[in-house]
């Protein structure tokens, strides 16, 4: 960190201006498809440093009703930095602003040591939808117009979540999302604890609550594929680092889930991280945050184990990333770090 900080500190003010940024880690290249997904010549530029566990950024695109309040007319970053219970705003024009505190946790003195938002995604209606670890609940705010935070929820069957995660919205306006115990403070072994499972919920566009995965021990990131066909769930347990496969059934429950990638491997190299945030490009390859950075997996047509295409490596655990800009630019946090790459790949949903 201090490292990067004195160069950051010695670029001249018009090189920053001009938005040239120092640039960290590698691509490592495992198989000759990721050259048609990265160039060669592609860097992983950091944008902004000093977090202390950044998470959750999305991108919030032009012309949206979030973009509307007049922020930014050229889209933005949201990203969470949980420990800091703050959500921060990154631009090319302003660079990076608190953007939301508290973001997770209301309640008087300290909860825990990640009381914060982490992970968040927008709705359909605009709105930013925040899982919340210290109000164990997902909640959907606007970014335009009048209105303050509304609790999708908080609970099921009665019993508080343990900390909701990840967050993705389906276009039928139902929100899955995972509840691992990383946000209570004794963890999975927390007195606070209501429920038995670190399950994966889904929430209807009427607000009903469905347990979907019971059986994950901790569930974290999940994506969907291109055509809303499959759910990815990423699982961050150093003894089983999978991403899972779920089919989404007809009703939005989902069927039997097979391993499409499983990180052992790369966990018994020592790569820093576990299986953690997901996205999905338009061709149905998985970006997925694991040991070793960003992890870009190509799914088997058959049904097997994806094949490991390469990664993405800013040498520090990996949270999370996000498609933005045009969809060829990956937004990755991790760490202390918020940082980017231009990609050849399109992010699914642009």
């Amino acid at each position: 960190m201090t490292k990067l900080l004195l160069v950051l500190a010695m670029l001249p003010v018009s090189l920053l201006m001009g938005q040239t940024y120092p640039t960290i880690g590698n691509v490592v290249r495992l198989d000759p498809r990721l050259d048609q997904l990265v160039a060669k010549d592609a860097r992983i530029e950091v944008l902004a440093s000093g977090f202390v566990w950044a998470e959750g950024p999305v991108w919030i695109k032009p012309g949206t009703s979030a973009v509307a309040s007049g922020t930014s007319t050229a889209g933005y970053l949201l990203f969470s930095d949980v420990p800091k219970n703050t959500i921060y705003r990154w631009t090319a024009e302003d660079g990076c602003q608190p953007f939301l505190t508290p973001a997770g946790y209301t309640g008087l003195g300290r909860y825990s040591d990640e009381p914060g938002s982490n992970g968040l995604t927008i709705d359909a209606q605009g709105r930013l939808i925040a899982c919340e670890h210290g109000d164990r609940r997902v909640s959907a705010m606007p970014l335009a117009g009048l209105g303050g935070k509304q609790t999708l929820a908080d609970r099921y069957q009665g019993k508080r979540f343990n900390s909701p995660n990840d967050v993705v919205t389906h276009p039928n306006g139902s929100y899955y999302f995972t509840d691992p115990p990383y946000g209570l403070a004794g963890k999975e072994n927390d007195p606070t604890r209501e429920t038995t499972v670190f399950g994966v919920y889904r929430v209807s566009a009427k607000g009903d609550v469905l347990l979907l995965v019971s059986d994950l021990t901790r569930p974290n990131g999940l994506a969907f594929s291109p055509d809303y066909k499959t759910l990815y769930v990423a699982q961050s347990d150093l003894s089983q680092p999978v991403v899972k496969a779920y089919p989404v059934l007809a009703d939005g429950s989902v069927g039997t889930g097979r391993t499409v990638f499983d990180a052992s491997a790369l966990v018994k190299q020592g790569l820093k991280g576990a299986p953690d945030g997901l996205k999905v490009d338009q061709q149905g390859n998985l970006w997925a945050t694991g040991p070793g950075g960003v992890l870009v997996i190509a799914p088997d047509p058959k049904g097997g184990l994806g094949t490991l295409l390469g990664r993405i490596d800013p040498g520090e655990a990996t949270a999370n990333c996000a498609w933005g800009n045009d969809g060829h630019t990956l937004y990755i946090t991790a760490d202390m770090y918020l940082c980017r790459i231009s990609v050849l790949a399109k992010g699914a949903g642009f």
